[in-house]
């Protein structure tokens, strides 16, 4: 009787724990499309840290023929760097599921947010930019795609 209990519990250890971590840290790693489907972010692992770089996106109308430069950034000497290619998201660490501890940076605001990502399947990432603490927030949902799509230059 005391061995059905002992081997009912490793039992139910086990199995608790195969369920305990349902992505690995790379799962991340990848192209994404943000939710308003205007720029696409390409998520990448650099020195035990995940980043994201804006690898294309889609220009206002009377920006089409003009280098987009980062116009909305608070720091004077930024102002000037093109868009393509910034590091739109820096900093992420893997923990439980989640990648935390990093940072976004809107470049329509011009703004930087604590944030953190989860991923809903292999290829949905919820990404969470606040301020403070995560209840003053707002949750974007971005899409992995293997293609990038072809915006007006």
């Amino acid at each position: 009787m005391h061995l059905k209990r002992i081997l009912l519990k490793l039992t139910l250890i086990v199995s608790i724990s195969s369920f305990a971590s349902e992505y690995k840290a790379s799962d991340i790693i990848g192209t994404w499309l943000s939710e308003k489907k205007d720029g696409v972010i390409k998520v990448s692992l650099n020195e035990g840290k995940f980043r994201g770089n804006l690898i294309a996106f889609k220009k206002d109308k009377v920006d089409l023929g003009k280098v987009s430069l980062d116009k909305n950034n608070p720091d004077e000497k930024l102002k000037v760097r093109k868009l393509r290619g910034i590091e739109m998201l820096w900093g992420f660490k893997f923990d439980d599921d989640e990648w935390s501890g990093g940072k976004i940076y809107d470049p329509i605001s011009g703004k930087t947010y604590k944030s953190y990502m989860s991923l809903d399947g292999k290829n949905t990432l919820n990404l969470r930019g606040y301020v403070g603490i995560p209840l003053f927030g707002r949750t974007s949902v971005w899409t992995r795609i293997d293609e990038i799509p072809k915006f007006k230059e």
